[in-house]
């Protein structure tokens, strides 16, 4: 018997009286999330939920959502975690699609309305045959209508045993749907076993943890996405560390809480640490007491530019530890050794138990060298079981154990990955390879420019032409033919942006990842 719902069982065992998620004054032990965790298990059973069965949680950074995420679990049911921006209508397709037999959704808030898009699309689809909504704090009924069209969260729980015992899964039974961000398409639910979950936790602890009970993790990234899901709760919660929870990143908040809580783990994605480091640098905090107690602070989601690295070490005087995963694979893949070497703009190695290597499109293993790129694909105990009732799709990018990524990459001679591109992000301009990346790196060491992000857009001769869209630094502007003939100078003369566009922002996912076809079709 494997099931994840250990990571929380065991702490509170061991560490019963230890806080386990902290949330503006509310301060939970292991052994109270655990128990209202039991209470969510029995009643999932008493509605009729059996093991398999998919639950679909949308819920923000709040401590329901781990309490429903190791509840649903815990009774054997697989979690199905909802981007909590969806709107109705994507709602419902996740529901179709993951075949969801009961939803609970967030009531929400004055900004967000959570709760009123879920149960649009609850309405919608008949196979889904309970709704549960989580009370926002103002109140714990529900407002209406929701409360009398919906069981209210803590309302449904009352009388709920708070002692349950863990339904019997095994290592290959699906633990999880996570659904990939659909930049390219229709989201796809990556089916992840408990085994995968597990193992991924136990190798980050492994590799970044400084023992038992005594480390805390702020969580600024959103709990659904696989990032936070796997490497910062379930890796706190296997070793009994504390989880502060922020339900919506704010970078003032975050050098605040490092010092309060004694933040000893962050996580983010680029975006992130760019707009973290332009406020500590304008903030009235002692930063060297802010961040005594911060051991390291981990990036992934995205490829972290070499100059963000350096200003994170600069203004923040932490390390930065770059690591490397996606949805498909639970998610970590590649992870910055720790005490080893740190090569700015390196994914690091592969992590215990898995493979990785670089191939062509036709799956045939390309020969390593430093000037080699190819796409990579991992084997091992991440990768996921294929995508949930799409075989055709998964046939596409399984193969043998073998996971393709559509990430480009070259490997050093001390077995290092550096990330190039995505594979779909490329760039032939004129019959030569153009990588965003490299452009984009370059791009953030003009003194002008905050973030930048390089698009190919449609050409009538050249098939493709380089543009560049960028964020000025506050105080600063970027005049449009200085930057070209400044990149001119830099690159190759196939290789510079030819067209510039400066916006005040970026359009982002939930998550932080710059939405490139938005900039493409604009």
């Amino acid at each position: 018997m494997l099931n994840l719902a250990t990571v929380l069982e065991d702490s509170a065992q061991n560490y019963p009286d230890r806080t386990a998620l902290v949330i503006g004054e509310t301060r939970l032990t292991f052994a109270e999330v655990n128990a209202a965790a039991n209470q969510v298990a029995s009643l999932l059973v008493s509605r009729g939920i059996e093991p398999g069965d998919r639950v679909a949680l949308a819920a923000p950074n709040i401590p329901w959502f781990p309490i429903f995420y190791y509840g649903i679990l815990k009774s054997g049911a697989i979690t199905v975690p909802l981007n909590i921006l969806l709107r109705s209508h994507e709602i419902e397709y996740h529901l179709r699609d993951s075949g969801a037999k009961a939803l609970i959704a967030f009531e929400g808030t004055a900004e967000l309305h959570m709760g009123e898009q879920a149960r649009e699309a609850f309405d919608r689809v008949d196979a889904c045959e309970h709704f549960f909504v989580i009370a926002a704090p103002a109140t714990a009924q529900g407002s209406a209508p929701l409360a009398e069209l919906a069981d209210t969260i803590p309302h449904a729980l009352n009388g709920m045993p708070p002692v349950f015992e863990t339904k019997s899964t095994e290592f290959d039974d699906t633990a999880v749907i996570l659904y990939t961000s659909g930049t390219t398409g229709q989201p796809k639910g990556a089916e992840l076993s408990h085994g995968n979950m597990m193992l991924n936790a136990l190798t980050a602890h492994r590799r970044y943890g400084s023992g038992e009970a005594c480390d805390t993790h702020l969580i600024g990234l959103p709990l659904f996405h696989s990032f936070a899901q796997t490497l910062q709760l379930n890796t706190a919660f296997v070793s009994g560390a504390t989880v502060v929870l922020m339900p919506r990143f704010d970078p003032a908040e975050v050098l605040r809480l490092f010092k309060q809580e004694r933040v000893t783990h962050f996580a983010g994605v680029p975006t992130m640490f760019q707009t973290l480091v332009a406020t500590a640098q304008q903030t009235n905090l002692d930063l060297i007491e802010a961040v005594s107690h911060l051991k390291f602070v981990l990036s992934g989601g995205a490829a972290l530019p070499v100059e963000v690295i350096e200003q994170v070490r600069l203004v923040l005087g932490v390390q930065v530890l770059d690591g490397y995963g996606l949805s498909e694979t639970s998610p970590a893949a590649a992870l910055t050794p720790p005490g080893g070497v740190t090569k700015p703009g390196s994914i690091g190695r592969p992590i215990w138990g898995v493979q990785m290597k670089l191939i062509d499109d036709d799956w045939n293993e390309i020969e390593a060298g430093p000037e080699a790129i190819g796409e990579i694909a991992v084997k091992g105990h991440p990768v996921m079981k294929g995508y949930f009732g799409k075989p055709e799709a998964t046939q596409e990018v399984l193969r043998d154990g073998w996971f393709r990524t559509g990430d480009l990459a070259r490997q050093d001679e001390d077995g290092y990955y550096f990330i190039v591109d995505r594979a779909k992000d490329l760039i032939i301009r004129g019959g030569y390879n153009v990588y965003p990346r490299e452009l984009e790196e370059a791009l953030l060491t003009h003194p002008a420019v905050a973030m930048a992000a390089v698009v190919g857009v449609a050409h009538d001769t050249l098939g493709e032409e380089i543009k560049a869209v960028l964020v000025a630094r506050d105080g600063e502007s970027i005049d449009h033919d200085e930057l070209i003939a400044w990149g001119r100078e830099r690159f190759a003369g196939y290789k510079y942006p030819r067209i510039i566009e400066v916006r005040e922002s970026l359009p982002l996912t939930s998550t932080g990842k710059i939405l490139k076809r938005m900039l493409v079709d604009a």
